[in-house]
């Protein structure tokens, strides 16, 4: 099935700490890097998901957030370092394409951010992801 959604990143379940109506996911990225992923308990089921299922971790660009360093003091535990790997610049918003352990990621920024955040190719990124806005798919 085709998705609009273009941050699509495989890995492996790792772990799955279930509560009563969310749980959480480790999904194991290619690199080492972790993502945690909260979906509903339902989904978990519906998915079949144990350690060791194959997953792809799917992210709307708007919902990836972009910092120049690794950010302590915030509750956002998603953070994939990365390299800014290209840029397309509007008058309102920019994209963002980043190289991370494991995959490629496009974020959407407002273009007063990606420049305040002085990025162009090359530039060193960390990607923030809530773990509410990751999405999980098998295969």
């Amino acid at each position: 099935m085709p998705l609009s959604i273009r941050n699509q990143l495989p890995g492996t379940v790792t772990a799955i700490t279930p509560g009563e109506a969310m749980a959480t996911v480790k999904v194991g990225l290619a690199g080492g890097h972790d993502l945690t992923a909260a979906i509903t308990r339902e989904a978990v089921e519906d998915l079949a998901l144990a350690p060791g299922s194959e997953v792809r971790a799917l992210v709307k660009s708007t919902e990836v957030s972009l910092a120049t360093a690794p950010v302590t003091g915030l509750s956002i535990r998603n953070q994939l370092p990365g390299t800014v790997t290209g840029i397309a610049t509007g008058n309102a918003m920019t994209t963002v394409r980043i190289k991370v352990p494991g995959g490629d990621l496009t974020s959407a920024i407002t273009t007063d951010a990606a420049t305040d955040l002085a990025l162009s190719p090359g530039t060193s990124v960390v990607a923030l992801i809530k773990s509410t806005e990751i999405a999980l798919a098998t295969p």
